[in-house]
């Protein structure tokens, strides 16, 4: 497929968005400045860029426990979302998700989810609303080659192929679940191979090309628009840091060779080579991008640290709650649900 200039350098821009967060967001936790865990997405942005580029507003999107890079791919703004992850009540959570609960539905992104597969059948649920209203959107679920090792991920995937649902499942296959590779924990060298018994097309596609990944997307999505059904598509990706954080507690289960091999093929930085040596665009247009959004970080780390916690009174409002919450607790509009 032939692609526009601004499609590829929207794509290029959600990829460094997704690049500088996730460095700050490191750099925030290793300085302590960050309560709770940190996954970070650093290596897989050609994975979600390509994938919401493909997407609308009001197409959904589930996500993981590493989940910050699907919410910039959808258009997250970086101010709410570092007010989040320093717990502030500004953040769109209100300071009360989270890094791994962090959501914003109105860009279609229903939540970062710290249970392992947990994302794929709140995905069906919406590709199921989405059938039922005949309203054309589609539900793409993100989620990592471990996931498809969990009970959840065959039954969400069996119901949306029995019911033809819209629904994308998008496979981040980075070899590694936590700590243990692929090879220990399943039998198959490919994920796809496990679409054809629920009776849908697979897909392998190389995880670092941005372009590559967003073509199946369009593929995968006019087919679940057409009523055809899900489709499975697996990206061959790779993580830079480790399963938390950066230096993830001391612990070595990766050869450095191993990542330096796969940072040679950095999604970024070979994109903007292929991008120059087609003249499609020049370095100095890259690197005034680069300039443009790490002034955009500087401005939502200061934005978070100067934001307020939550009130105490707040601890109910927009929870579930077991028991009612009493107007003296969080004042008689507090919006807990019981």
């Amino acid at each position: 497929m032939d692609f526009s200039t601004d499609l590829l350098m929207d794509m290029h821009r959600r990829m460094v968005r997704i690049r500088l967060f996730e460095e700050a967001a490191g750099r925030l936790a290793e300085a302590a400045k960050l309560p709770g865990f940190l996954h970070l997405y650093v290596g897989q942005e050609a994975v979600a860029s390509g994938v919401c580029a493909a997407l609308t507003d009001t197409d959904q999107i589930t996500s993981t426990h590493r989940g910050h890079g699907h919410l910039v791919a959808k258009g997250g703004e970086f101010r709410p979302m570092m007010a989040e992850l320093m717990a502030k009540s500004t953040g769109y959570n209100k300071g009360k998700g989270g890094s791994m609960h962090i959501s914003n539905l109105d860009v279609g992104m229903l939540g970062a989810n710290g249970i392992v597969g947990a994302g794929a059948p709140i995905a069906v649920g919406a590709g199921f609303a989405n059938k039922y209203r005949d309203d054309g959107n589609v539900a793409a679920a993100f989620f990592g080659d471990g996931s498809t090792n969990i009970g959840a991920f065959h039954e969400a995937a069996n119901m949306a192929c029995a019911l033809k649902l819209p629904v994308l499942f998008i496979c981040e296959n980075n070899e590694y679940g936590e700590f243990t590779p692929r090879d220990k924990t399943m039998a198959i060298t490919d994920i796809v191979d496990r679409a054809a018994g629920y009776g849908m097309p697979g897909v392998i596609v190389d995880g670092m090309d941005v372009v590559a990944i967003h073509e199946a997307t369009i593929e995968a999505k006019a087919r679940a628009v057409r009523g055809e059904g899900p489709s499975l598509i697996e990206a061959k990706t790779y993580r830079f840091y480790n399963h938390h954080g950066v230096q993830n507690l001391g612990l070595k289960y990766r050869t450095d060779d191993e990542v330096e091999v796969w940072k040679e093929r950095d999604p970024i930085f070979t994109f903007e080579d292929r991008l120059i040596e087609a003249g499609t665009t020049t370095r100095d247009e890259f690197d005034t991008v680069w300039a443009e959004l790490r002034d955009d970080i500087e401005d939502a780390i200061q934005f978070a640290e100067d934001s307020p916690f939550p009130e105490p009174d707040q601890i109910l409002v927009d929870v579930y709650s077991d028991t009612p919450a009493s107007s003296d607790t969080v004042g008689a509009s507090s919006g807990a649900t019981s």
